[in-house]
């Protein structure tokens, strides 16, 4: 198994475009794709925002010339075309949370990449062991969790399945340490560390607000400054998403087969509804309206 030198990410959403900024940042080669044209314009776009501002606030004071004379980019390569991944060292899913679906893509990538390469999910709970079973690599199948967004998070968490190599192991562990991370390591079970941990938390918290406890604005007040969290749980929720929240409880629940992790009906409303966080201006907090507040008036011009 070589260097990594180019790395496939899939999903252009704000986890995959972080992650393809994260390599191309660091020098390497990149093939981001995406099926959604639209998606991939949208991520370059990110991507090119992102790196400056980064450069702005020092973070990025080695990588600034190359990026100002455009060099991150032009080692960023965004396609529509799956066959594109087929030079990639390893290749990065970040696609929605679906095990069926993921089981989907790692059957083609294994059809498309070359042999040596190997593939990592940035699943956040579904079974590592049961994505490579859809593979004829299950030794160079890996976990690579990383947080959002990637590219300030400083934390990657790596899930060997149950025939992950030692080499994959180590190949993908140097990656995300090239990558400037703190690399936590996980056994196969469901939720991983940090999720199964956060999201009966944030599960609880809508528990909290479904009964009546506490208004959503003094539950998330409760754990900042109760707590010293940065963020209060339903607003971490609206944040990472109430739908991925609500898969991962599934997941838990499914998995560790307890009644603990069942996911709050608040939860599996508010999704039915659509009200699924910040990507949709609406989750348990409402952001169109914060944004419409936002709008300076008329007479504020004169």
């Amino acid at each position: 198994m070589a260097d990594i030198k180019v790395v496939g990410v899939v999903g252009s959403g704000q986890m995959g475009s972080g992650i393809a900024q994260l390599a191309a940042v660091d020098g390497l080669r990149v093939w981001l794709f995406d099926t959604d044209p639209i998606a991939l314009s949208r991520a370059t776009n990110s991507i090119s925002n992102s790196v400056h501002r980064l450069i702005a606030k020092g973070h990025l004071t080695q990588a600034s010339n190359s990026v100002e004379n455009g060099e991150v980019l032009q080692r960023l390569h965004c396609t529509t075309n799956m066959e594109d991944l087929s030079e990639a060292d390893i290749v990065i899913e970040a696609i929605v949370e679906s095990e069926d679906v993921k089981k989907k893509l790692f059957q083609d990538l294994d059809k498309i990449t070359k042999r040596s390469a190997i593939l990592a999910s940035n699943t956040s709970s579904i079974s590592i062991t049961r994505l490579a079973s859809a593979t004829t690599r299950p030794c160079q199948v890996i976990g690579m969790h990383f947080m959002n967004p990637p590219p300030i998070m400083k934390l990657v968490e790596i899930v060997r399945g149950a025939d992950t190599s030692d080499e994959t192991f180590n190949v993908t562990k140097a990656l995300a340490e090239r990558f400037g991370k703190k690399v936590i390591c996980s056994q196969d079970y469901s939720g991983f560390i940090v999720n199964r941990i956060l999201m009966p938390m944030i599960n609880e918290a809508f528990s909290t607000l479904y009964t009546g406890v506490a208004t959503k604005e003094d539950i998330d007040t409760g754990m900042k400054l109760g707590t010293n969290h940065p963020m209060g749980p339903l607003e971490l929720a609206d944040f990472i998403g109430l739908d991925v929240c609500l898969s991962i409880m599934r997941v838990l629940h499914a998995g560790l087969g307890d009644s603990k992790y069942a996911p709050c009906p608040l939860l599996v409303q508010y999704v039915d509804a659509g009200r699924l966080g910040r990507k949709r201006g609406i989750g348990v907090y409402n952001y169109a309206k914060a944004t419409e507040l936002a709008k300076p008036s008329p007479s504020s011009k004169l």
